[in-house]
């Protein structure tokens, strides 16, 4: 019998309750994974609170995360590519990533390359992978483009911001405090703005010479969907990846897209882009290489025990946290 964090009732950050949590044998197709490191994603709040959001929660007792990194200890029938000792990482669900142990889908699984550390990877894959698609596919970023990507200064926004850099874009971000704002031009934001003290939209026209942007990744929601819009070039394109403040207001296709200059609006989730095993496995080795190579590194705040999630879950609603938490089974 291993342990997990089994939500009974879905709920607050102490709906979690670490408990001895049954793992049957692997089932045909299954790999049985104990994990070594497991991500934290706010997604993972809005599981626990009962928001099928982006994925479906299952009936409780039910265990959430969705982002490990492990050691394969068996393999269920008919399954090919992994065997016992294989290090493995996934980044996408089914949910049940906050246990010690557990069996995962092999067409979603991934074998983890040497010389990629465990934490980092659990900090970085999700969100990696997340970052790959907005800044390759959403929108491909070109060299000499202006991006906006909101919430500069947390875990995806560094990830974004030190990326869209490497690919040559101008970045432009928006923080909460000045501290975060350091942070963020740390990681490669050449223009953080603190929301409250400075109006984003000001200085994007003034960094843009009027056009605008190329692509804004909005992740705040219903705050600032709008005036994300108004930071947009003709033809430009608005990745709404994420609602922090809540769903945004319904945008109205002629006044809001129309007018505002034929603008594109997308509500892009990581689940289409990696459908595919060759999307998946493009997705994630590019990502690898982009680690080893440094173009992108891991911000870890914290490493906490997976014991504690509760506390990791209090501290990221909080809105106090920068960088990445991880948990250690």
């Amino acid at each position: 019998m291993t342990k997990a964090q089994v939500i009974h009732q879905l709920g607050a950050p102490e709906a979690m309750v670490w408990q001895e949590w049954p793992v049957p044998d692997p089932a045909p197709g299954e790999v049985r994974v104990r994990h070594t490191a497991v991500g934290v994603n706010f997604a993972d709040t809005y599981h626990r609170g009962g928001i099928s959001h982006p994925w479906p929660v299952p009936p409780c007792p039910v265990v959430i995360g969705f982002e490990a990194v492990g050691i394969v200890e068996g393999v269920g029938d008919g399954v090919a590519g992994f065997a016992a000792g294989d290090r493995v990482a996934y980044g996408i669900p089914p949910l049940g990533a906050y246990a010690e142990v557990r069996n995962y889908p092999a067409d979603k699984l991934l074998q983890l390359p040497d010389g990629l550390d465990d934490v980092t990877v659990a900090a970085l894959l999700m969100k990696g992978m997340t970052a790959h698609y907005l800044l390759h596919r959403t929108y491909k970023v070109q060299p000499g483009d202006a991006v906006l990507v909101h919430a500069a200064a947390g875990g995806m926004g560094l990830i974004l911001c030190q990326w869209a850099r490497a690919l040559g874009a101008t970045v432009i971000g928006t923080v909460s405090t000045q501290e975060k704002a350091e942070r963020a031009r740390a990681a490669g934001c050449h223009h953080p703005v603190v929301r409250g003290e400075a109006d984003f939209v000001a200085t994007v026209s003034e960094v843009t010479g009027g056009e605008g942007c190329a692509v804004v990744y909005e992740a705040i929601g219903k705050d600032t969907l709008q005036r994300s819009l108004d930071c947009l070039r003709l033809m430009g394109v608005c990745a709404a990846y994420g609602h922090v403040s809540g769903p945004p207001d319904p945008v109205d296709i002629i006044q809001d897209l129309g007018w505002r200059g034929s603008l594109f609006i997308t509500r892009p989730a990581i689940m289409h882009y990696v459908a595919k095993r060759s999307d998946l496995e493009w997705t994630a080795n590019d990502l690898f290489a982009a680690i080893r190579d440094g173009v992108v590194s891991a911000s870890i705040e914290r490493e906490l025990p997976l014991r504690d999630a509760v506390e990791a879950h209090r501290a990221l609603q909080s809105g106090t946290t920068q960088g990445a938490t991880v948990l250690i089974p």
